[in-house]
This record gives C-alpha cells, sequence and structure tokens, in this order.
C-alpha cells in the first residue's frame, strides 16, 4: 500500500531489488532548518528512527539549530548536527552549543567536519580539534561521525595526492580506539560505483575500519546536480553527470541514484564484509523527492513511519 501510495498513478512500481531493500536499511537523511521548516510531518516521510543530520550553514543562529533538532527528536528520529570546526569561535563556544543540544533536543551523536568556510573564525579549523577537546566524550555523546573522501580533495591535498587525507584517517582510527563512542566515516555525494569500492577497500588495506556511510545524491534535475557537484569539489565521477548531458533525450529527465546504489548493493551481497555500512542521502532536489524514491524503491526500508 505504502509504494502505491507514493507512485504515480499512471505508473506501476518496479519491483524491489532485495539486494537494495538491504543496503538501505537504516538510511540517513540531510536538512537544513529551513528545508525542514517545509515539512509538514516528517513521519509521512521518513521510517521511524531514521538518523537525520542537521547541516549548519555558516550564519545559522545556534538557535535555529537547536529548534530543528528538537522538533525532529520529537517526531521520532535520531539527530545528527553538524558541529563545522571553522564557524565554531572556541573550546567554551563548542561546551555550550553541546550543552544545548543536549538540554533542549536529547542529542547524543555530531557529525564533526572542518565546515565550508575557508577562514577559521576562532580556534578550531579541522574535526580533529574539536575531537581532541574531550568535550563530546565527557558529554557521553554515543555516535562521532566525520568526513570522508571517496575522490581527491584538493581543498585537503592541493597536490593531488592523498597524503593529509590518508594522515588524518589514520588520526581518526587511533581515536576510535579511545573513544566509547561508534565512529563513522560520512562521505560527500559520488556518482559511480568503481571509485567507490575501490576507496572502501583502500580503507581497510591502511587498516582503517570505521565503517562508511557512503554519501549519496538524492533525485534532482541534471542542472542541479551538477551545479552541486561542482561547488562542492566532486571530480572524477562527474563523468557521470556530463555523460547524461550530451543525452538531450534526458536533459529534462531527473538524475536518480538507482544505478549507483543497485551496483554497490550487489557487490556488499557479493562481500558481505564490505566496510560500507549505510547510505546518506543528500536530498539536492527536496526532501520529500528523496524520501520518495526510497520509498518506491526501498522496500520495507523505505517505509515511513506513519504507514508502518
Amino acid at each position: 500500500m505504502a509504494l502505491l501510495k507514493f507512485a504515480r498513478k499512471s505508473q506501476e512500481v518496479a519491483p524491489v531489488s532485495p539486494n537494495l531493500e538491504a543496503f538501505l536499511k537504516g538510511y540517513s537523511i540531510e536538512v537544513m532548518p529551513r528545508t525542514a521548516a517545509k515539512i509538514e510531518d516528517f513521519r509521512d516521510l521518513l521510517p521511524s528512527g531514521t538518523r537525520v543530520y542537521v547541516a549548519h550553514i555558516e550564519g545559522t543562529p545556534i538557535e535555529e539549530m537547536v529548534d530543528t533538532a528538537k522538533r525532529l527528536a520529537g517526531e521520532g528520529y535520531d539527530v545528527m548536527p553538524h558541529f563545522p570546526a571553522r564557524i565554531i569561535k572556541d573550546k567554551a563556544t563548542l561546551g555550550d552549543w553541546i550543552a544545548r543540544y543536549q538540554g533542549e533536543a536529547d542529542v547524543n551523536q555530531a557529525l564533526l567536519l572542518a565546515g565550508g568556510v575557508d577562514k577559521p573564525h576562532g580556534d578550531f579549523h579541522c574535526s580533529m580539534q574539536l575531537l581532541e577537546t574531550g568535550l563530546f566524550d565527557k558529554a557521553g555523546f554515543t555516535h562521532l561521525h566525520t568526513a570522508g573522501h571517496p575522490e581527491v580533495n584538493t581543498d585537503i591535498d592541493p597536490d593531488g595526492s592523498r597524503k593529509n587525507v590518508n594522515a588524518a584517517l589514520s588520526w581518526k582510527q587511533e581515536f576510535s580506539k579511545r573513544t566509547d563512542a561508534q565512529m563513522a566515516l560520512a562521505t560527500q555525494f559520488c556518482f559511480e560505483s568503481k571509485p567507490v569500492i575501490e576507496w572502501a577497500n583502500s580503507l581497510a588495506e591502511m587498516g582503517v575500519d570505521i565503517p562508511v556511510h557512503i554519501g549519496i545524491a538524492g533525485p534532482a534535475k541534471l542542472q542541479t546536480m551538477i551545479k552541486f557537484a561542482i561547488a562542492c569539489g566532486v571530480g572524477p565521477s562527474l563523468r557521470v553527470l556530463q555523460r547524461r548531458a550530451k543525452d538531450v533525450t534526458k536533459l529534462l529527465l531527473p538524475f536518480e541514484p538507482t544505478d549507483i546504489l543497485s551496483e554497490l548493493a550487489d557487490h556488499k551481497a557479493a562481500n558481505p564484509d564490505f566496510n560500507i555500512g549505510q547510505v546518506h542521502f543528500f536530498p539536492l532536489g527536496g526532501i520529500k523527492t528523496n524520501a520518495t524514491w526510497a520509498i518506491n524503491n526501498g522496500g520495507a526500508s523505505g517505509v515511513p513511519a506513519s504507514q508502518e
């Protein structure tokens, strides 16, 4: 019933792939306060207990972030707010944010990242410095996620290597041994499965066993997808979009993540030890559009809370 409700009446819902259904189990999704405010009730869109990341963009008041976290927690979701190092002034500010999230929204999860600004506003410039304060462990946070980079990130490694990224991964691996929190690497979105598989396998070869939550762009217009990909520094896998852009018959159709997710799901089914543990969606075409895709393609893994 749930699948048919969200499909167009003129369309038949395609059979759900068992591998994809399993791969999408426990998927997470990212929102911002302004995009979350447009959703009347997340329980009509997301499964119970879905982890919802709340992105903290420069200039967003902490009060708006906390209010959004409180609203989502009240609807039954696990809230993971962003803590962008470069917009946090000092340790006192970090402590205040943690206290607000815990006191008002019962938050015990965090995504720690450098943040999308070039010049730090204060004492911090990377996620490792936030972890080193010990404030998250002191507050009893149960989940601490940091950024992962399947593709070369020239902001971190200007020479096109992976030297700095890999050094940071080794540091995080060691930190994971001395924190009680469960750690994971939440990645930027990608469009091609082969580079993702190669990167994930390379982590194991490095001795990094932190689970990977692979970033995936939700359905969106091709033009929107290309704009975000360029802005976010997505590199090699951008060619997938560029090839599609050459086909005029597909220019007006939304680009959906079905291919890359199906390929990763099949790989996971054939290789159970593959260290990608979950899917994390960036809803570039809108939260409702992304959730509807998951409902129509995820079987039991996509059924919203209101229909469980």
